[in-house]
């Protein structure tokens, strides 16, 4: 898939069959969320990958925007440690390995979406106590993924009525 069709076609899926997802698959997901810029280069993500269904079904009864996680089979939380030199970046960084993650998730046949969880304080302070996060590492997404048991056709978001040139 070349990059600006993966970009303009990606859709957030909901819906997945119960096939398992292999986890070599999960790694070349991960693979491409590692290789998101970072302020300094300083990669301050982690990720826990899920695929245990109590635990997706425990987050998905303390998120409120999580419910598919109980029909999902894997899904991976991306986190940000908080003791890095350019420690007030690491929501961009952890935001650009989540989009990565999508796009790669996408590439490989993958339906996903991205839960937010940071700055819920209730929710980040739910799934680290669910999935013991040490206190310097902050929840920030939940990337769920599995083979789509829905289609989505990409649409066309661009609008140049946002779009300035040289000032407002």
């Amino acid at each position: 898939m070349e990059t600006i069709d993966a970009i303009l076609t990606r859709r957030s899926i909901r819906k997945y069959l119960s096939d398992p997802v292999n986890r070599d698959v999960i790694e070349n997901v991960l693979k491409a969320g590692m290789n998101a810029p970072s302020a300094g280069d300083e990669q301050p993500w982690h990720f826990v990958i899920i695929d245990q269904h109590d635990l997706l079904e425990k987050i998905s009864e303390v998120h409120p925007y999580a419910k598919m996680l109980k029909g999902t089979p894997a899904a991976v939380l991306v986190c940000g440690d908080q003791r890095t030199k350019f420690k007030d970046f690491w929501i961009q960084d952890c935001s650009a390995a989540s989009e990565n993650m999508l796009l790669a998730a996408h590439d490989l046949g993958l339906g996903a979406v991205w839960i937010g969880v940071y700055p819920a304080e209730k929710m980040v302070q739910e799934i680290r106590g669910l999935l013991n996060i040490p206190v310097h590492v902050t929840p920030f997404s939940i990337i769920a993924m599995g083979y789509p048991a829905e289609e989505k056709s990409g649409r066309m978001r661009y609008d140049t009525s946002r779009i300035h040139s040289n000032s407002w």
